[in-house]
């Protein structure tokens, strides 16, 4: 297994100062924010000095009921191809829902949400991982997530899925620490036991990164220091085996160059310390013959449960309907299904609301400089009943064109500022019997979208159309 050392998610706001700090042997980037015939600079100067770069994918959505889509598969490829990478990593997660499997719309989350640790669920995640295992020129290793929400009936412990995970597919894991902490919290999930089980031979690398406690939910934000909670996970992973490889994630809110690099010699003090004690702790103390103990074994079909299904059309339908349900409750307010906690389904769906309202902002952002003060308002509002369908370029769209046929906003300039730019990036498909192109052709807006021509001709915050964000 690669040693890689330690690391940093490397991001463009930081690419400057990840090349000037010292000590690092690594860096993760976004794979979907990278593309193989444009590689950032930066990227291409550290690895030029040797540092090497692993993709981590964020929308494959492994956990999903749909097989992994070859064109998403393909991209991932190429990332690693063009990085010389070592290895990729992806989620444990499923990201979108609904289509032919439920003979309903086709949801899309936007965000990474938990699979259920059930037989059905494995079942399902296994074949899949195996489908990309084969797509890919590099070894695969998959990440634990963070969660908000427990689904009822689960099977196996977090450990014990991803011990059979390993066992059936030989993939190597991607632990963070700071899920195995938000999990605790959230969930009541004690990390040591989740360690206790896990195949931690097969780890290739270790996330650690910070987050924010509110009401009693913790929220892993990746834009907050690493807490002291965390470290000590990663302690009492790095007391069981020395991780091939540590990475400090972070991804908004970033400090100073200084406070970053603090925070990388926090965690390596703590993998190094942690190791020492736990190599003297063996040395001084006779190690017994008898064997380690096993973690506590998910079910057996000895015990009479039925032996681990396949992957059938029937299990991949009964978990797309389970997921499809949990997902229309999150983003398009229908009830929660039976057995969910509706408080807990509440903080979920307003922070998936949050975090597309960001990344529409990130994606596309003009529009908060043209609707203005009330842009979070409004895209809470609107994404309150419209789930998202087609990731958040279409999703910016959607949100325009909403507004727009709500007579909004009510600056009439603004109006024509947000009719051009939706005009811009609406093409190249047909728009005669669209509902948008009927409001245009009214006196209203033709006069608006006049005043904003003249007002901003050739705007750069019209014309741009920045890289999508994570």
């Amino acid at each position: 297994m690669a040693q890689l050392g330690t690391g940093i998610g490397w991001r463009p706001e930081i690419a400057d100062a990840v090349e000037r700090m010292p000590g690092i042997d690594w860096v993760e980037a976004v794979a979907e924010n990278v593309c193989p015939g444009h590689l950032p600079d930066s990227l291409l100067r550290l690895r030029e000095r040797g540092v090497t770069v692993v993709p981590h994918g964020v929308s494959l959505g492994l956990g999903g009921a749909e097989r992994p889509d070859e064109a998403r598969l393909t991209a991932l490829a190429e990332r690693a191809e063009a990085l010389g990478s070592p290895l990729v990593t992806e989620h444990i997660a499923f990201v979108r829902a609904g289509g032919a499997l439920t003979a309903s719309p086709h949801l899309e989350a936007g965000h990474l949400l938990p699979v259920p640790r059930t037989r059905d669920a494995l079942a399902v995640l296994c074949e899949n991982v195996r489908i990309a295992q084969d797509a890919l020129p590099v070894p695969l290793a998959v990440e634990n997530i963070a969660a908000l929400i427990s689904w009822p009936g689960e099977e196996m412990t977090e450990g014990q899925f991803l011990y059979e995970l390993v066992e059936r597919t030989g993939v190597r894991l991607l632990i963070d620490v700071a899920n195995l902490h938000t999990n605790h919290v959230n969930r009541g999930e004690d990390p040591s036991r989740a360690l206790d089980e896990l195949p931690v031979e097969a780890i290739a690398y270790v996330h650690v990164a910070g987050g924010f406690e509110r009401d009693g939910v913790w929220h892993d934000s990746h834009a907050h220091a690493v807490p002291r909670p965390v470290l000590d996970i990663l302690a009492d992973l790095a007391s069981r085996t020395r991780p091939p490889g540590v990475l400090l994630e972070r991804d908004e809110n970033f400090p100073e160059e200084a406070e970053l690099e603090r925070e990388l010699t926090a965690i390596r003090e703590t993998v190094t310390t942690a190791t020492a004690t736990a190599t003297a702790t063996a040395t001084a103390t006779p190690r017994s013959t008898a064997a380690a103990p096993a973690p506590d074994p998910a079910p057996d079909p000895a015990d009479g449960a039925a032996p681990d299904p396949a992957a059938t059309p029937e299990t991949r339908q009964r978990v797309a309907l389970a997921q499809a349900a949990l997902l229309s409750a999150l983003v398009a307010g229908t009830p929660a299904p039976e057995g969910f906690d509706g408080a807990r389904l509440r903080v979920q769906s307003r922070a998936l609301g949050a975090k597309r309202a960001d990344v529409v902002a990130k994606v596309a952002p003009e529009l908060p400089w043209i609707i203005g003060e009330s842009y979070r308002a409004d895209f809470l509002g609107y994404a309150r009943t419209r789930p998202m369908t087609g990731g958040y370029r279409q999703d910016a769209l959607d949100f325009a064109e909403h507004l727009l046929l709500a007579g909004r906003p009510e600056d009439a300039a603004a109006r024509g500022e947000l009719t051009a730019w939706w005009l811009e990036r609406s093409g190249p498909k047909p728009l005669d019997g669209h509902p948008l192109t009927r409001w245009l052709r009214t006196r209203t807006a033709r006069i608006a979208l006049r005043r904003a021509r003249r007002r901003a001709p050739g705007h750069a915050g019209v014309d741009a159309d920045p890289a999508p964000a994570t």
